[in-house]
């Protein structure tokens, strides 16, 4: 018992273990589902059956598709075009349920050489229009997949054509209004030839083509019926499709319709025959490889292609030419959108508002100019432009915020390095005005040059008072810090020419600068009135031309200045003395040696 228990589980586990098989179809030489209803009968989905049999085609592939309404013969008549029995083709009436569900391919391509390129001809099998049990909107989107995905669109009608008959080609007539005349470009999209077939039991009076084009008269509206106005608006629009529709006229192929799956060719009545062998010529000279984006579709791209209409047509309530131009137009709206960038990212940044905009709409005329060269559709581009021109908008407000951060970054960086020269020549060893108004108007002057973009305006605010401010506040210590500076200036003067030099007049000098400012402010009553005075203001003339000059700056140089004159004094000392031993007489007025005075008893 243990033993059968562990092969069971052994077999489970192997099972569990193994890869999914794929089930390869064996026969495509049958008719295969692509396109089936949903359980509500509203929408379309995918049937993966039926894809395999168009994905291994490496050709260019075309699609001859059928459409019409319910029970007028679709089925029949793709397999004569097939040349295949209803056994051996398409089941017909009650050899599949009652009706084809969705869309059908049969599953081996007719191979044909079209311009000199091997082409692979699928033919598409409809559901038909106006059975029971669907939506109207069914129906609309069953037509309008095969409208959009085929190459040939044969339109089979029974016996005449009506006016519901026309109206159904309101989604065909969108399409060629939107990408009709566009062949050849890069984005060109080749709408279906349109076949109008006809199948009645007389061929006798009018021709097929006299019957269409008086279908497609206007119908008289004298009261404004907005219905009848519609379907004269498609029939006007009708005119566009041009050289783009036929018309061809079958007869019926046999009175006894229920038997025609049982009858040969033989028994089918000859010009049924004749006519239908004529019919296959004319789709043959009218079909084309399906063109998309400015290529013809292999297997695999036929698929996709199929993916992205179908998503496009159920996206809405109804389906919509515009849903489709959407969806042809999201790669140059993408790629358009990469040019304003790729534009925009050139700019170095920051710059001011003024450029930055200029740029920008330099760079979007460019990407809408692209856009309107490149874009599916004629009438429902517009969404799409306005959709490109707003996620434009939206990638603008990013580089005006990325202008916004690096403008103030930037003037921020100068204003704090002004800041910081303020408060260096706040703080001078020798104060003096005509560096700090350098400085001044050095920063005022880089600022201004330098700092661009949305946060000049602001920054130019904060110089403004942070400059206003630092020129107060120097002004304000500049005369007294300088007048304190002369004081003590004077003292040392008094003791370098008094002990050290000995030299008389630098003494004196010094002695009558000491006391004119100290005298004076006790006089007057305060420092800041000496600030008026005239002698002050040429003592701060000359103090600003010894201090700082374009040549020279004083206070860069003060302590080198200084060791320097210290040198010299050291070695004028020296060598006065030596000059002195040997009884050379100075020029200067210099203190005398206390030693050598004769003694009053001499």
């Amino acid at each position: 018992m243990s033993k059968t228990l562990w092969w069971i589980v052994s077999f489970f586990i192997f099972v569990w273990l193994s890869p999914p098989r794929v089930f390869a179809i064996d026969d495509f030489n049958q008719a295969f589902p692509i396109v089936e209803p949903d359980p509500g009968h509203t929408k379309l989905r995918l049937s993966t059956e039926g894809l395999e049999a168009i994905r291994r085609i490496t050709n260019p592939i075309a699609a001859v598709a059928v459409i019409g309404p319910y029970r007028s013969g679709k089925s029949f008549l793709l397999n004569q075009l097939l040349s295949l029995s209803c056994y051996e083709g398409f089941g017909v009436g009650h050899m599949r349920d009652t009706k084809t569900k969705g869309i059908w391919v049969w599953g081996t391509p007719v191979e044909m050489d079209i311009d000199g390129v091997k082409t692979s001809v699928f033919y598409l099998d409809t559901e038909g229009f106006e059975s029971i049990g669907k939506s109207n909107v069914y129906d609309d989107r069953i037509f309008a997949l095969a409208t959009v995905l085929s190459s040939v669109l044969i339109y089979n009608l029974p016996e005449t054509i009506r006016e519901a008959d026309i109206s159904r080609l309101s989604f065909a007539v969108e399409l060629a209004e939107e990408f009709y005349g566009r062949l050849g470009q890069d984005v060109a999209f080749e709408p279906a030839k349109l076949l109008w077939l006809i199948q009645r039991d007389f061929l006798q009076g009018k021709s097929v083509k006299e019957m269409v084009d008086e279908a497609l008269q206007h119908v008289p509206n004298s009261e404004g019926d907005k219905n009848i106005a519609q379907v004269n608006q498609i029939r006007d629009s009708l005119a566009i499709m041009g050289d783009n529709s036929t018309a061809f006229s079958l007869p019926q192929p046999h009175l006894q319709r229920t038997k025609l799956c049982d009858l040969k060719d033989g028994e089918l009545d000859q010009n049924y025959v004749k006519r239908r062998e004529e019919l296959k010529e004319v789709v043959k000279s009218v079909i084309r490889p399906k063109i998309v984006q400015g290529k013809s579709l292999n297997g695999n791209e036929f698929v996709s292609f199929l993916e992205k209409i179908l998503d496009a047509l159920n996206k809405g309530e109804i389906p919509s030419t515009g849903s489709l131009v959407e969806v042809f137009n999201k790669k140059i709206l993408e790629k358009c959108l990469k040019l304003y960038e790729d534009n925009m990212s050139k700019v170095s940044l920051p710059i001011s508002e003024d450029s930055l905009l200029s740029i920008h709409g330099a760079s979007r005329s460019e990407a809408l100019k692209s856009f309107d060269e490149q874009h599916f559709g004629r009438h429902h581009a517009k969404k799409s432009v306005e959709q490109l021109d707003e996620d434009i908008e939206k990638m603008f407000k990013n580089f005006m915020m990325a202008n916004q951060y690096q403008s103030s970054k930037l003037c921020e960086a100068l204003y704090t390095t002004c800041e910081d020269k303020m408060d260096q020549l706040q703080v001078l060893r020798l104060p003096s005005m005509a560096k700090f108004n350098a400085g001044f108007l050095h920063c005022n002057q880089s600022f201004e040059k330098e700092c661009v973009g949305p946060s000049k305006s602001i920054y130019e605010q904060r110089m403004v008072k942070m400059m206003g401010k630092s020129r107060s506040l120097f002004i304000k210590e500049y005369n007294h810090r300088l007048f304190n500076w002369l004081v003590a200036f004077s003292l040392v003067m008094v003791i370098v020419g008094r002990f050290v030099i000995k030299f008389i007049l630098i003494e004196i000098g010094a002695w009558v600068m000491f006391i004119f400012l100290e005298t004076y402010t006790r006089m007057f009553w305060s420092a800041e009135s000496l600030y008026y005075n005239p002698m002050w203001h040429a003592i701060v003339a000359t103090w600003e031309t010894l201090v700082y000059s374009p040549v020279l700056d004083l206070d860069r140089w003060a302590v080198q200045l200084g060791l320097v004159a210290v040198i010299l004094l050291v070695y004028w000392r020296c060598h006065g003395r030596m000059k002195h031993k040997h009884g050379s007489n100075s020029l200067l007025p210099l203190y005398t040696d206390g030693s050598k005075v004769r003694d009053r008893s001499e």
